[in-house]
């Protein structure tokens, strides 16, 4: 490497590091997220395993995740895996349910044992309840690493924040998107491509409820789109495919979408 090259890339060095802004960010936080979101699936659904030799080795993972994701001096965040801890088997039954209502309701499901391992809206409904224990302490940044390492493998797109209820069901899933201040009540269908997001995604909306509230026994077929935090979805109704909804629907409503189909014979040759 002659003289010239050196200045430059020295120059070069010099100026990367003038513009890197944040001091805290380390790209470690994201794969090792991604370890531990595996390690605590596994821990829950696998069989025989140890599980205390499982849950100690979690817990040394969260702590390492509270050194690379909580900045604050004191470490508050350090304290919250007991209590997280605790709330595993309550998760796990009601992952359980899930399940069940995916087995119960898909016919093409051969065997419960094939929901929990092949199933994507499982997989993403699973890490998601994993996330939302965390979400709800306030821990830092690591719910959201979770959600967006299902994302990336299911292609569903769930935040830690969103409140769902038992017996939840996602067929097919891929592009189902469920924002951040959603609520899904109890035995609750959805189906491919759904979107349950905001109107507006202004940033002074932070604190304000955005998505939709779903209520009890609702079917939401695939494609439907439905905006907004005033929207509620009354129970037992059902939003057919592709329907786009702002506005709120009474309980036993049947909201469909009518598009026009043209059909014409093609010249013969």
């Amino acid at each position: 490497m002659n003289r010239n090259t050196m200045i430059n890339k020295d120059k070069i060095v010099n100026q990367i590091k003038e513009h890197k802004q944040n001091a805290n960010l380390n790209f470690r936080l994201k794969t090792d997220t991604q370890r531990f979101t595996k390690e605590l699936f596994a821990t829950l659904f696998n069989f025989p395993n140890d599980l205390d030799e499982d849950l100690d080795r979690l817990e040394r993972l969260f702590e390492n995740l509270v050194e690379l994701a909580c900045w604050d001096i004191d470490k508050k965040c350090s304290k919250v895996w007991d209590e997280y801890v605790a709330e595993l088997p309550e998760v796990l039954r009601k992952l359980n349910l899930d399940a069940e209502a995916i087995f119960n309701n898909d016919p093409a499901a051969t065997s419960i044992e094939e929901v929990y391992l092949a199933y994507p809206g499982f997989h993403a409904i699973a890490i998601y309840r994993l996330s939302h224990a965390l979400y709800k302490r306030g821990f830092p940044i690591v719910p959201r690493l979770m959600t967006e390492y299902a994302h990336h493998v299911t292609g569903v797109d769930i935040n830690p924040g969103a409140e769902i209820g038992e017996y939840f069901f996602m067929d097919h899933a891929t592009g189902i998107v469920i924002g951040e201040t959603a609520v899904i009540k109890d035995h609750v269908k959805l189906y491919q491509g759904v979107t349950l997001g905001a109107l507006s995604v202004a940033k002074d909306l932070q604190a304000v409820k955005r998505h939709p509230t779903i209520e009890e026994n609702v079917t939401i077929y695939a494609n439907a789109t439905i905006l907004g935090g005033d929207t509620t979805i009354g129970a037992n109704s059902i939003i057919g495919g592709n329907v786009w909804l702002t506005k709120s629907v009474p309980p036993y409503s049947l909201v469909s979408h009518k598009p026009e189909i043209l059909i014409r014979e093609l010249e013969q040759k």
